[in-house]
């Protein structure tokens, strides 16, 4: 179903495949004309379709790098979670940043400053990990991440006594 009718008609009659439909739509038609058949499928009671439903708000991002106000009412009343994660998520990638709305923007900076720190916490874990390893056991501890210098090479070499001192 790719016919913005076709769909009303099947919505009337209450047709299941109403969430992959409106995916269809998200693809072959401009946000204007997919965005009430959208907003449609995002309150549908079966939960699996109106995953389909968000899933299409965020094709439609992607797609025009752009989507209508009502989309953007919407995925912002559902939240940064759920069913509209990764469509938030995609508008955030697809749409630039000067045509997003006040709480888009906001979501935009958080999840950056949410990235950036977990990234720092991640680094600070492996180096206490790698830090761990070292203390553990030196000689197994893997010296070419280059997380420390290397400990001095030990000469295999055997010792010659040196002569007595007189």
């Amino acid at each position: 179903m790719d016919d913005p009718a076709e769909w009303d008609a099947a919505y009337a009659r209450g047709e299941r495949s109403l969430g992959t439909a409106v995916i269809g739509l998200a693809f072959h038609w401009p946000p204007a004309d997919a965005s009430p058949r959208i907003l449609k499928g995002m309150r549908l009671a079966d939960h699996g379709r109106r995953g389909f439903a968000f899933t299409a708000a965020g094709h439609a991002a992607r797609l025009n790098g752009a989507v209508t106000p009502e989309l953007y009412a919407a995925l912002r009343t559902e939240g940064h979670r759920g069913f509209a994660e990764t469509a938030i998520d995609d508008t955030l990638t697809f749409v630039p940043f000067r045509d997003l709305p006040p709480w888009f923007k906001w979501r935009k900076v958080a999840s950056r400053v949410e990235d950036k720190a977990q990234v720092w916490r991640l680094r600070c874990a492996y180096a206490v990990e790698d830090i761990r390893k070292a203390v553990r056991n030196p000689r197994r501890c893997d010296w070419s991440a280059g997380a420390a210098t290397a400990p001095p090479a030990r000469s295999t070499a055997s010792r010659t006594p040196s002569a007595p001192s007189t």
